[in-house]
C-alpha cells in the first residue's frame, strides 16, 4: 500500500508538470507568422540583408558617375597676389594659371605690388573612342554583380527560414505525438493501479509504467528544448521582437498533408548562385574590354576667359590701385589630342592578365552549372521517392493504432503482460513519428527543388493550397 501511495503522488506531480508544459500562458500575446510573412520579414528587417542592399545601391551610382563625364567641366577661379612684380600673373590654361613669359619691367625689382586674376575654364571630352562606353559597361557589370550578391544573400536567408519553419512544424507535431504517447502511458498506469489493487496484475507493472511515464516526460522536455531553440533562431532571422514562445506559426498543416508533385522540368538558370557567377564572368569581360580600349587616343576640348589686374604697367610704372582692377581681358580656345604610345606593352600584359581572369570565371560558371544540373537530378529522384514513402506511412500508423487497441484490451483481461503492451505503445509512437517525418521530408525535398531552380514560389504556392 505504501508503494501504491508513493506512486500515486508521483503520478499527480508528473500530471501537473505535463499540464504546465502543454498549456501556454493566457497572458502572453501571440504573433501570427505565416511562411510568406517570414520571407518578407527576412527581406525587410534583417540588418545583414539591408547591408547587401545598400552596397548594391551604392555601386549602382557608378554608372551615373561615368555617364556624367560627358558633361563639360567648368572651373571658375579668382586669385589675388601681393608680390614682387617680376612675374605675378599669367594666362589661364587647363588645370592652373601660368605666369607670363617675361617680366613687366626691364630689371628685377623687389618692390611688392598687388595683382589679381579671374579665370573661367571649360574642359570637355565629347569623344573617347569607346573608352567611356567601356567604363559604363564595367560599372553596369559591377552593379549587376552587387545585385547578385544581394539576391544570393537574401535567397540563402530565406531558405534558412523555410528550413527552420519546417523543422518547427515537425517538432510541434512530434510534441503532439509525444504527448499522446504520454497520455497512453498514463492511462495504462491508472489501469495497472486498479488491476494491482484487485490482485489481477503484479505490482511491478505499476512501477514499470511509472518509469515509462517518467522517460516519456523526459523525451517531451528534450524535444521541447530543441523546439524552443529553433523558435529563437526563427525570431533572429525574421528580427521579430518579443519572446520566441509568443510566435504562433499559421502554416502548420504541411505536417498533415503531402504536396502536389510539381513540374520538374524547370531549368536551374534562375538559381542565385548561378546568376552570381554569371555576373562575375560579365564583370571580368567588361574589365578586359576596358583594357583593350585604354590604348586609344584621348581628345580634350577646352576654352577659357581670363581677366587680370596688375599694380605695375609694362613700362615699369607702379600704380598699386590698378592691381585690383580687372582691366586686361583675354580668352583662349583649343583642343588636345594625346596618344599613349609607350603604354602598348603594359596594355598588352594587362589584356593577357584579364583574359586569364575571364577564362577562370568561365570555368567556375561551367562547374556551377554542372553541380546544379546534377543536384537537380538528385532532387527529382529524392522528391519522387520521398512522396512514395510518405504515401505508405498512414497505413502503418492505422495498423499500429488497431494493434494497440487490441493489446490494451488483452492487458485489461490479463491475457498479456506489461512488456507486450509497452511494445505496442512504442510501436504506435514510432509509427506516428515516422509518418510526421515522412510528410515533412516531402516538403523538404520540394524546398530543395525550389532552391535548385531559384524559384521559391514552387514551395510557397504549394503551402498556400488547401
Amino acid at each position: 500500500m505504501r508503494t501504491l501511495c508513493i506512486i500515486g503522488h508521483l503520478r499527480a506531480a508528473l500530471s501537473c508538470c505535463a499540464m504546465i508544459l502543454v498549456i501556454p500562458s493566457a497572458h502572453s500575446q501571440s504573433t501570427a507568422l505565416s511562411i510568406r510573412e517570414a520571407l518578407t520579414l527576412v527581406q525587410t528587417r534583417q540588418p545583414g540583408i539591408q547591408a547587401f542592399k545598400e552596397r548594391a545601391t551604392a555601386v549602382g551610382y557608378n554608372t551615373n558617375l561615368v555617364r556624367n563625364t560627358l558633361t563639360p567641366d567648368l572651373t571658375v577661379g579668382y586669385q589675388a597676389n601681393y608680390a614682387t612684380y617680376n612675374n605675378i600673373t599669367g594666362m589661364s590654361y587647363p588645370s592652373l594659371v601660368m605666369p607670363i613669359s617675361g617680366p613687366p619691367s626691364a630689371s628685377s625689382i623687389n618692390d611688392p605690388v598687388p595683382g589679381t586674376a579671374l579665370a573661367a575654364l571649360v574642359k570637355w571630352t565629347p569623344w573617347t573612342f569607346g573608352q567611356r562606353q567601356a567604363a559604363i559597361d564595367k560599372a553596369a557589370a559591377q552593379y549587376k554583380l552587387a545585385g547578385s550578391e544581394y539576391n544570393d544573400a537574401l535567397f540563402r536567408s530565406q531558405y534558412a527560414v523555410l528550413q527552420i519553419y519546417l523543422d518547427i512544424v515537425y517538432l510541434r507535431r512530434l510534441l503532439t505525438s509525444l504527448q499522446a504517447g504520454t497520455d497512453r502511458i498514463r492511462t495504462a498506469l491508472r489501469q495497472s493501479l486498479v488491476l494491482a489493487k484487485e490482485g489481477l496484475r503484479p505490482g511491478i507493472d505499476t512501477v514499470q509504467f511509472q518509469a515509462a511515464l517518467a522517460q516519456s516526460e523526459i523525451d517531451f522536455l528534450t524535444t521541447q528544448r530543441t523546439y524552443l531553440g529553433q523558435m529563437v533562431e526563427l525570431s533572429r532571422l525574421t528580427a521579430l521582437p518579443g519572446a520566441p514562445e509568443n510566435i504562433l506559426l499559421t502554416d502548420t498543416l504541411v505536417a498533415y498533408r503531402i504536396p502536389v508533385f510539381p513540374d520538374t522540368t524547370v531549368a536551374f538558370t534562375g538559381n542565385p548562385k548561378y546568376l552570381f557567377y554569371k555576373a562575375k564572368l560579365d564583370l571580368s569581360f567588361s574589365f578586359f574590354k576596358e583594357i583593350q580600349r585604354s590604348w586609344r587616343p584621348h581628345l580634350d576640348l577646352w576654352a577659357n576667359a581670363y581677366s587680370r589686374g596688375s599694380g605695375v604697367s609694362a613700362g615699369g610704372t607702379v600704380n598699386k590701385s590698378n592691381g585690383w582692377q580687372l582691366d586686361h581681358n583675354n580668352y583662349g580656345l583649343g583642343f588636345q589630342l594625346s596618344f599613349p604610345i609607350l603604354q602598348f606593352s603594359q596594355t598588352n600584359l594587362s589584356k593577357k592578365q584579364f583574359r586569364s581572369y575571364v577564362r577562370a570565371d568561365q570555368a567556375q560558371l561551367d562547374q556551377v552549372s554542372l553541380d546544379l544540373s546534377k543536384q537537380a537530378e538528385t532532387v527529382r529522384i529524392n522528391l519522387r521517392q520521398d512522396r512514395l514513402i510518405a504515401e505508405h506511412t498512414p497505413a502503418v500508423t492505422q495498423a499500429q493504432q488497431f494493434a494497440y487497441k487490441g493489446l490494451q484490451l488483452s492487458y485489461q483481461n490479463g491475457l498479456i503482460d506489461y512488456t507486450r503492451l509497452e511494445q505496442g505503445q512504442y510501436d504506435l509512437l514510432k509509427a506516428e513519428i515516422a509518418q510526421a517525418s515522412a510528410y515533412i521530408q516531402v516538403w523538404r525535398s520540394l524546398l530543395d527543388m525550389a532552391v535548385v531552380t531559384g524559384q521559391l514560389n514552387l514551395f510557397t504556392e504549394q503551402v498556400s493550397q488547401p
